[in-house]
């Protein structure tokens, strides 16, 4: 457990003991810090953590203090257990028709896969992006081809060294997001028709890119806190020739599990088989610039390896389409498949992006968000307690920014969502999150637009839709 866990697992003690009450002002930072001999910024995480889970709440310019509107406990979802079976993966025209509908802008964005632009630095991109393209030598234009600009990739590389990882800038290549980074791992080291192990549930970017490659999908278990279940891994590998695993260890999407590091050790031990290749995805990565399987596996001795894709367009910079892999000795596969694909990627916006990590401000930025992200899930979870009926699960991520959300009674999600359109509220049906659309009865929420002052309406009109079907499928049954 790490520090601020530790800390913010003391103070939720407290709380539930009753030696914590109701509108108790917590230590402010300085004090904490202080007085437990550990850093703000751990302090910031454990107070972070416990606004995620809704048991203290921040006042502007008053600190921090014990909620007094906590939600009432709601059980989680239970862990997965898909049918361990290779599946042919068909679920694009399903994601085009519901995803479709709700790109408006005046949609309420709960179904979207981003968060609000809102959160971003946008003016600070843009004058980094201004000074860069003045300096520009006008020959990189056409000489910065694949793997990308070399001041990105080694800006790149020193946040890997910051958390601990040991990756050159050549190992890396940069890509138009983190979708095509998936997309050119999974070319490099699969052929049509080979098996690839997924979470259950998975992002439906990633089963559409199955589809699009002719590869063949076998889910594996999840368990709704702490990510894939190594068991069920082990018997998915014993029983199929799986060629390559992809994963979400760090706030996956949708589930917003958070893989231990210990289990993380565990994975890469369960994959040390030449013929598997292991590539993990961090969507919003909010601790560390690469998981722990990742950091030990691309140096994993034989053909296996770990290759590791990532990108600032959730955590900084949304539509510059800037993402990248650490592919190991994978590199020079990759970057020729992208020079294959698209040549390059686009050279103002890796530009943009290396003048602002190379001026700083990013991982202070990122602790905004964090903070801004933490305070609206509290606010989810509360209008999901307060609006929906008994039965409702809900997972209770401690990163990221989706919600989970399993709905009594059999209630058809896609139903859910043709009648949330209705009142222009935009939802992400469970059905798009399996390759055999198993999820019938779950929602995916987006909490990431905490500038939306729309959310509790949308939320208190979802959870009437919600109790009126349940209300219906009661009525049927009996």
């Amino acid at each position: 457990m790490k520090r601020y866990e530790e800390y913010a697992a003391e103070i939720a003690e407290r709380i539930e003991s009753g030696e914590l009450l109701a509108g108790d002002r917590l230590p402010s930072v300085r004090v904490a810090s202080a007085g437990r001999g550990i850093s703000p910024s751990t302090v910031f995480e454990a107070y972070y953590l416990l606004e995620a889970r809704g048991l203290i709440e921040a006042r502007p310019r008053s600190g921090y203090f014990v909620n007094a509107r906590r939600p009432r406990a709601q059980a989680e979802p239970e862990p997965t257990l898909p049918r361990e079976q290779t599946l042919e993966v068909e679920v694009s025209d399903l994601v085009f028709q519901v995803l479709g509908l709700a790109r408006q802008r005046d949609i309420v964005p709960l179904g979207s896969a981003f968060p609000s632009p809102a959160l971003f630095p946008l003016d600070k991109l843009s004058r980094s992006l201004a000074g860069a393209m003045r300096r520009l030598d006008p020959w990189r234009t056409v000489e910065d081809l694949s793997p990308g600009s070399e001041e990105l990739r080694r800006r790149i590389a020193l946040r890997y060294l910051a958390a601990g990882s040991s990756v050159e800038a050549t190992e890396i290549v940069v890509t138009n997001g983190a979708m095509e980074a998936l997309n050119l791992c999974l070319e490099t080291v699969t052929r049509p028709g080979d098996v690839v192990a997924i979470e259950s549930p998975t992002f439906y970017a990633a089963l559409q890119a199955l589809e699009r490659l002719g590869l063949r999908a076998v889910e594996v278990a999840t368990h709704p806190r702490t990510g894939v279940d190594l068991a069920s891994l082990a018997s998915v590998l014993d029983r199929h020739p799986v060629k390559a695993c992809w994963f979400m260890t760090n706030f996956q999407n949708p589930l917003g599990s958070l893989m231990p590091d210990a289990h993380k050790r565990e994975l890469v031990e369960l994959l040390a088989r030449p013929e598997v290749q292991l590539a993990v995805d961090i969507v919003l990565d909010q601790r560390n610039a690469a998981p722990a399987a990742a950091r030990q596996g691309l140096r994993r001795p034989g053909p296996g390896a770990a290759l590791h894709c990532s990108s600032f367009s959730k955590s900084l910079a949304p539509g510059y389409r800037v993402g990248w892999v650490a592919a190991g000795r994978h590199a020079e596969g990759v970057a020729r498949r992208k020079l294959m694909s698209s040549l390059a990627a686009a050279i103002p916006s890796q530009e943009g992006l290396a003048e602002y990590l190379r001026h700083g401000g990013y991982d202070r930025h990122l602790r905004q968000l964090r903070q801004a992200l933490a305070q609206h899930q509290a606010v989810a979870l509360r209008g999901i307690a307060k609006h929906f009926p008994p039965g409702t699960r809900t997972t209770r991520p401690e990163g990221g920014y989706f919600l989970w959300v399993e709905l009594p009674g059999g209630v058809d999600a896609l139903q859910v969502h043709r009648l949330a359109l209705s009142h222009n509220i935009g939802v992400a049906p469970g059905h798009l999150f399996s390759a055999d659309h198993r999820y019938a009865n779950f929602l995916r929420l987006n909490c990431g637009h905490p500038d939306d002052r729309r959310t509790d309406a949308a939320l208190r009109t979802l959870g009437q839709i919600v109790r009126s079907l349940a209300e219906t499928k009661g009525r049927q049954a009996a």
